[in-house]
């Protein structure tokens, strides 16, 4: 493995352009006008994959669109990695506050990223991660140092909840088998400071319709005798918090795992300077949970938030209107041992119970996903936390992550395997966000950390 480093110097520049050109491609699965672009995508990717040195790939079809597979068997004796990946991303909505445009990539100099960072929506998460592990996968091929089997799956529906994926694992599962599934679709503490995740929270995510007159009002002649639903939206949302911030929907906490001290403890070891957190941000103060540092708050407890809200007149200039309509959207991230249909199911009773006379109110469900937590005792883990030390000189640090990716809880149901999540972006790399971007030395420091993983799993699994 020592000649990663210079594999990596000898190419980076190729490595670049590569991810480059994959991140002009709008694959915007949330949106079908963009279909044809996200089917290129994968037709990109599958190329990739080919071009690395997999033996076989394939376009795989389901009702939704397509998972991308590869492969390369050296010897079914020995381990296999399946590698987990997403090519589809989110919308780059508020297309005014990129201070270029998504789809077309510019690599850009930063405090954090002196070497420079790729601006682009899809740049972290998740094209620039997954194309680390093609990368990977290429050198180990290309010099011959590939320990063990490797798998492919990048699939275009993980912003969209992963909808096609569960029939796709349950009619695949002798192509899938492998030992260990491997993901980066996660971030690091800093890059001083390698962490790997060792959870995930989970999702219920709904959209709220609350209807009350026929019709849109003049806001004269009715102001005030009618049921606003605008109004009564934004009173019923305030409710679902109460004056410590904790979520009023009944049985909500039933079955929140409550960590001990200990655990908490432990956590609290890890760095974190919230006066540069709020800095990042430019916020005076942080926001949530009483009895909960902000590390806390955002890795083991739920929250429930609005992400978007809209009903009435939006244009430009005045229009005195009482809109008949107003909707909401609104995520639950969920930590062990709560399950997305039950917590759903619990919003949309509160939430219709809650509704005044006057009004109509039509919850409707989108994705969710369990929460996940992958046990440092494993194999798995400690084969990563050798490849983190490495190549960073450090010892990694466990770190539970804010973040879901829906499908995870799924694969070890599904494929009996453990999950490991070695991310390599930054909290501040602002995905699903305005001005996404990677760095390019996280991009090359994952394309020569990953290999190590690959050796050290092989060692470990072989005894």
């Amino acid at each position: 493995m020592e000649q990663i480093k210079n594999y990596i110097e000898s190419n980076k520049e190729r490595f670049v352009t590569e991810l480059v050109d994959l991140l002009k491609i709008p694959s915007i699965s949330a949106d079908t006008a963009f279909s044809q672009d996200v089917i290129e995508t994968a037709k990109l990717v599958e190329k990739s994959l080919k071009e690395a040195g997999c033996t076989t790939t394939e376009i795989c079809e389901t009702k939704g669109y397509p998972v991308v597979y590869g492969e390369k068997i050296i010897d079914p004796k020995l381990p296999t990695v399946l590698v987990y990946g997403h090519y589809d991303v989110q919308p780059p909505d508020p297309m005014n506050l990129w201070d270029s445009p998504p789809f077309e990539p510019v690599i850009k100099k930063t405090e954090l990223h002196p070497d420079g960072a790729i601006f682009a929506r899809g740049a972290c998460d998740d094209k620039g991660q997954m194309y680390m592990h093609v990368k990977a996968v290429e050198f180990m091929i290309k010099e011959n140092v590939l320990p063990c089997n490797v798998k492919f799956m990048i699939e275009g529906e993980e912003e969209v909840g992963s909808d096609s994926l569960e029939d796709f694992l349950k009619e695949n599962r002798d192509k899938l088998k492998n030992d260990v599934i491997l993901i980066s679709d996660t971030g690091m503490i800093s890059n001083d400071v390698p962490s790997i995740t060792t959870g995930l929270r989970g999702l219920s995510y709904v959209e709220v319709e609350v209807t009350g007159p026929n019709r849109d009002l003049h806001s004269g002649i009715y102001g005030g005798a009618v049921p606003n639903p605008i109004n009564i939206l934004a009173k019923m949302i305030a409710s679902l918090h109460d004056e410590n911030n904790r979520i009023t929907i009944p049985g909500f906490y039933d079955k929140v795992e409550e960590l001990s001290d200990a655990d908490r403890a432990l956590m609290a070891e890890a760095p974190f300077d919230l006066d540069a957190y709020k800095k990042a941000l430019d916020i005076e103060d942080v926001y949530g949970e009483k009895g909960y540092s902000t590390a806390e708050r955002y890795s083991i407890r739920p929250t429930l938030d609005v992400n978007g809200i809209w009903g009435g007149y939006t244009g430009e200039g005045a229009k005195t209107v009482i809109a008949s309509k107003a909707y909401a959207k609104i995520s639950m991230r969920l930590v062990p041992d709560q399950d997305p249909d039950e917590i759903t199911q619990l919003f949309m009773d509160h939430f219709t119970k809650i509704a005044p006379k006057g009004v109509k109110v039509k919850v409707s469900p989108h994705h969710g996903g369990l929460p996940y937590v992958t046990p440092i005792d494993n194999i798995g883990y400690q084969a990563a936390a050798k490849a983190y030390e490495t190549t960073f000189g450090k010892t990694a640090i466990p770190e539970r992550g804010g973040g879901s990716i829906p499908i995870v809880a799924l694969f070890e149901q599904i494929l009996e395997s453990k999950i490991i999540l070695m991310g390599f972006g930054l909290d501040s790399d602002a995905i699903h966000s305005p001005n996404e971007h990677f760095g390019i030395w996280n991009y090359l420091k994952g394309i020569e950390t990953i290999p190590y993983f690959y050796k050290y799993y092989t060692e470990l699994a072989q005894g």
